[in-house]
């Protein structure tokens, strides 16, 4: 089991960095909330990992924070619920929310997160109410300039190639980028994980 990794950020794509260590580059899939922080450094990037094996496939997860890697293990946990759903969930909203609408029994916050439909968000009630309870949100430093993901005329493109990394279809992810950047101009420009994060909420 490959459990962390650090090395040197080669390139990001979408919702997927390519981290080089030595000399070997591994593909992660990351929430935003991780890309916002990896995204800062070039060098000496580490990440908490899971790695997920399934007959056809391999895919590692990366997290910045112990609580990110658990909230993922309690999410894939449900029945219904994947690794890259995980990891949308985990895009979409703080763990300091999920926890508190898991806790409240929200079902409604729930369900306008990506992937969850009406008996997923009942089952993730039932099952992490209590779980979740345990899970406490590490600060990952302050926001700012620097967690710009993006910038300019990729921004969009960025955006959709990261809701396709979602499991959005091209015309589903063309469209809720696009439905965002008309609503808020500004967003033209980037940063792209303030386009991702609207696009998943409506």
């Amino acid at each position: 089991m490959i459990a962390q990794l650090t090395g040197t950020l080669v390139s990001v794509r979408g919702m997927d960095v390519v981290l080089d260590v030595h000399g070997v580059g591994y593909v992660v899939s990351v929430p935003l909330s991780t890309l916002d922080v990896v995204s800062r450094r070039a060098e000496n990037v580490t990440l908490l990992t899971v790695l997920q094996v399934r007959e056809d496939s391999m895919t590692l997860f990366g997290f910045a924070t112990d609580a990110e890697r658990e909230s993922f293990y309690l999410l894939t946990n449900v029945q219904g619920i994947g690794g890259r759903t995980a990891i949308g969930i985990l895009s979409a909203t703080s763990i300091a929310d999920l926890r508190k609408n898991l806790v409240a029994g929200n079902a409604a916050a729930l369900q306008r997160l990506p992937g969850v439909g009406k008996k997923t968000a009942e089952r993730m009630i039932i099952e992490l109410r209590e779980k979740m309870i345990g899970v406490v949100p590490e600060r990952q430093g302050a926001e700012g300039a620097d967690a710009v993901l993006a910038a300019g005329n990729d921004a969009i493109d960025d955006a959709v190639s990261a809701l396709l990394a979602l499991g959005f279809t091209r015309a589903a992810a063309e469209k809720a980028v696009s439905t965002v950047v008309d609503a808020d101009t500004s967003l033209r420009g980037g940063p792209v994980d303030a386009i991702i994060r609207k696009a998943l909420r409506n």
